[in-house]
């Protein structure tokens, strides 16, 4: 059966499913690393992506950002220059009535009127202003950091700010 679209999940309706303990089954998140670049080094500026609503972004739109904004800061800054941290744990599970579809398909999946669902995904529940993935940088690659982050953002089903967290009078 096809993914769902992200839409569908982007807005939090009832309480979240996290005691992994209880089911099983549950599908392993895609996010690879959560912390890349230059993990043990020094930098002055600190750049931020934050979410402007709150909403649930599912593992894979984390993924997609992380890949986007990482090979952006990869191609322009190097490996040694930036450190990338991804701040939000996708540990909401999602669940999903499945329905049939096809030739006779009203038939078959009048189903239950409030089933709880099976598992399909993870998400990471988000508050308003709560920060998704951060760069620290140096100042020449300031830009290349943020435009980064803007493309990460494309990445997220919710509008997001970019927030200079440290150093903004470095580049002022």
């Amino acid at each position: 059966m096809a993914r769902k679209p992200g839409s569908m999940y982007r807005y939090i309706r009832g309480q979240a499913t996290t005691r992994k303990k209880y089911m099983g089954g549950i599908p392993a998140s895609r996010i690879a690393q959560f912390d890349m670049g230059n993990r043990t080094g020094k930098f002055p500026i600190q750049v931020s992506l934050l979410a402007n609503e709150k909403c649930q972004l599912r593992h894979n739109s984390l993924e997609a950002a992380r890949i986007s904004a990482n090979r952006a800061m990869e191609k322009t800054a190097g490996t040694t220059n930036y450190r990338l941290v991804i701040r939000v744990f996708p540990h909401v599970i999602l669940r999903e009535n499945k329905q049939a579809t096809g030739a006779g398909a009203d038939r078959v999946s009048q189903g239950m009127r409030s089933s709880y669902g099976k598992n399909v995904s993870t998400c990471a529940r988000l508050k308003p202003k709560q920060i998704v993935m951060t760069v620290d940088t140096h100042k020449q690659f300031f830009r290349d950091a943020k435009a980064a982050l803007r493309k990460a953002g494309m990445k997220l089903s919710t509008p997001c700010n970019i927030k200079i967290e440290k150093g903004a009078e470095l580049v002022q």
